[in-house]
């Protein structure tokens, strides 16, 4: 699976990360060490402040797009995490754009789409992206409310991009933000936690090779295992509070292995 065995601080350096999200390292200190936030801070409906910079998070986040070679993304939840997945993608396009173009069928190459509630935090982090980030990236407005999956009680988004990822990372709504509920039931209590079901909806769109990033919201990440239908290689870290998914299905046929050698290797 999937392996984080890389010298974080380098790693910023060598990719000017903190330019990018404009932090001072001296001031940041060591960039793999782990923030932890008031115990309340994800489930105060109130909060008007940005997460704070997690550069472990964001490091890992540029590694795995950068090393898999991805070639469009899909973020759930816009953030500081949307500067790093378009500069990573630019980074690809810059170093894969020709041979991406050449020799596979892909559309909405290199693009980032982004889907968020909140326009606030939308305006944000538009703000706070370069030019050359700004023209890759979409961030898609909706509403999210409270359904069903299979009889489980759920979320989904009204609008989802009409784009096929080879990426996805989820790390958004907050619970505070699907409208309605189910026999009384929502994710509005502040003991509950985001219950997002629109990846298993699209999962047989989604081709092998697939990656699924999940930010902590382990219930969620339990919830799609449980109910994901096609062969999926899930990796949970408790220590680094991720889980991975890669799906391991056969290739499609001729387009989709060649785009699987392009990013993994003959084997």
């Amino acid at each position: 699976m999937i392996n984080f065995d890389i010298d974080y601080m380098d790693y910023v350096i060598k990719n000017d990360l903190d330019t990018l999200l404009q932090i001072n390292l001296d001031d940041y200190g060591n960039a793999d060490r782990k923030i932890t936030p008031h115990q309340n801070y994800s489930v105060d409906p109130n909060v008007n402040d940005p997460y704070p910079v997690e550069l472990d998070d964001l490091v890992r986040l540029h590694y795995l797009i950068r090393k898999y070679k991805v070639i469009t993304a899909l973020e759930i939840g816009a953030g500081k995490s949307t500067i790093v997945i378009a500069d990573a993608l630019n980074k690809n396009k810059e170093q894969y754009g020709d041979i991406v173009k050449k020799k596979l069928r892909k559309h909405n190459s290199f693009e980032l789409h982004s889907i968020e509630t909140s326009s606030k935090w939308s305006e944000l982090v538009l703000n706070g992206l370069p030019d050359k980030l700004n023209n890759i990236t979409s961030i898609h407005l909706t509403s999210c409310k409270m359904s069903t999956f299979n009889d489980r009680i759920c979320t989904y988004f009204e609008h989802i991009p009409d784009i096929c990822p080879d990426f996805i990372y989820l790390d958004g709504p907050d619970q505070y933000s699907p409208e309605g509920a189910v026999n009384g039931f929502s994710t509005r209590h502040p003991d509950r936690m985001p219950m997002v079901a629109d990846i298993l909806r699209i999962e047989h769109f989604l081709l092998p090779g697939t990656i699924i990033m999940v930010d902590g919201r382990t219930a969620n990440a339990r919830f799609m295992k449980k109910n994901f239908q096609l062969k999926w290689e899930y990796n949970h870290d408790s220590n680094l509070d991720i889980h991975i998914f890669l799906n391991v299905e056969n290739p499609l046929g001729p387009y989709n292995k060649k785009e699987l050698e392009f990013k993994f290797g003959s084997k």
